[in-house]
């Protein structure tokens, strides 16, 4: 082997390490700018895609939104002012006995009418008989007696001094005679008017004393309505008013009547007035203590717009509806959109409100389906299953 292929071989093995970085380093390179690559070209497919995407949701139009109608009314209501109420009875008692004794008979049903003068209860009174008949005798006997003295006067038998003490036994025995019979009376409880008597509280052979509850007797016909009405109305409240009563335990019935009293101070803590009315209660149905709604007439009529109550959206910042107008596009083509307008809302009666402002009679609202709306969309008006609404509905249980 010559020196020059010696050499060349030691440079071939030294060069062999440096040949070897070099292409590690070369497919480095290449894999780094494949994925770079890679990258580059699923972020341009993505970037497509969502630029794709946004253009395709500019020009999307969704679909009208189905709602109903109804026409804003204008109408003319009777001013009412509305109130809360208690039933209370004409007339109310507690009944008791006045003095100590044993019940003996108990003639009234629980819950029945009984009229003035009957007899509820019977005390025993066995003791009071006995004494009552000895005390008869001895009036007999005493004015016999009387009268035997006034007789012998004229023939000087009898001086006026005998005749002054036989008046005077004459008629403490008629005095004692009067007690028994009212101690009798008192031990016969009798119905002090016409009413309706509650749940007995008393038992046969029960020892009563005097206070001891026996039942409630109320006069229910008429009844009185006691409400309240803030102090800033009382002006235009007079009695002999009509009133108008309902309650929510007979759906759909209602009583008139009028303003009976006035109370002429003001409560200090809520400045509020107490009224009273009266009320027709012929059948009995009305009791004292029921929670009762009232609405005061008054004979003057005003101006409203009302619309049904379900178009209302009602928000803190502010009650609004839908109105329904037809606009044409670009194209020309007419659309129906529904455009929100804020009210101020008026007084409620069954399934409508009065507005005060924001909408004008004759506009069409949204009845139904407004809380899926916003303001400039598209609706289509379907009223084939739109509800009815009413003045006084009259919901029934199914």
């Amino acid at each position: 082997m010559t020196l020059d292929s010696s050499a060349r071989a030691r440079d071939a093995v030294s060069d062999e390490p440096f040949a070897k970085v070099k292409g590690k380093r070369r497919i480095t390179i290449i894999a780094i700018v494949s994925l770079i690559a890679v990258v580059l070209a699923l972020v341009g497919i993505k970037a497509a895609q969502i630029f794709l995407l946004v253009k395709t949701g500019k020009s999307f139009v969704p679909p009208p939104e189905s709602v109903t109608t109804a026409k804003a009314e204008a109408t003319e209501w009777q001013a009412v002012r509305s109130a809360i109420g208690s039933l209370v009875a004409v007339r109310g008692v507690t009944l008791g006995a006045e003095i100590t004794g044993t019940v003996r008979e108990i003639l009234f049903d629980n819950g029945s009418f009984v009229k003035k003068g009957a007899v509820l209860v019977r005390l025993d009174t066995s003791t009071e008989q006995a004494q009552l008949e000895s005390a008869r005798a001895d009036a007999e006997l005493a004015a016999v007696t009387l009268k035997r003295q006034r007789g012998l006067q004229p023939q000087g038998v009898s001086s006026q001094a005998d005749v002054d003490t036989a008046d005077a036994h004459a008629k403490q025995a008629d005095a004692a005679v009067a007690a028994l019979q009212a101690t009798i009376a008192k031990k016969t409880i009798r119905a002090p008017f016409d009413g309706r008597i509650a749940i007995r509280q008393v038992e046969l052979g029960q020892i009563v004393s005097p206070g001891t509850p026996i039942a409630s007797l109320q006069s229910v016909s008429p009844i009185y309505a006691d409400f309240w009405l803030p102090q800033q109305v009382i002006a235009d409240v007079k009695v002999g008013q009509k009133v108008r009563m309902q309650t929510d335990i007979f759906h759909g019935a209602s009583w008139n009547g009028q303003i009976a009293v006035i109370n002429p101070e003001v409560d200090v803590a809520t400045r509020n007035v107490r009224v009273r009315a009266t009320f027709e209660n012929a059948d009995g149905r009305l009791t004292p203590g029921m929670f009762v709604n009232i609405d005061v007439l008054s004979n003057e009529k005003r101006k409203v717009i009302i619309i049904p109550a379900t178009g209302v959206i009602f928000a803190p910042y502010g009650d609004s509806v839908y109105v329904v107008e037809e606009k044409k596009d670009q194209a020309g083509k007419t659309t129906t959109i529904a455009e929100q307008r804020f009210v101020r809302l008026g007084e409620r009666r069954g399934d409508f409100v009065a507005i005060e402002s924001g909408i004008s009679a004759g506009e069409t609202v949204v009845s139904s389906g407004a809380f899926k709306l916003r303001n400039g969309m598209a609706v289509a008006v379907n009223n084939a299953m739109a509800p009815s609404p009413e003045i006084a509905p009259k919901p029934t249980d199914n």
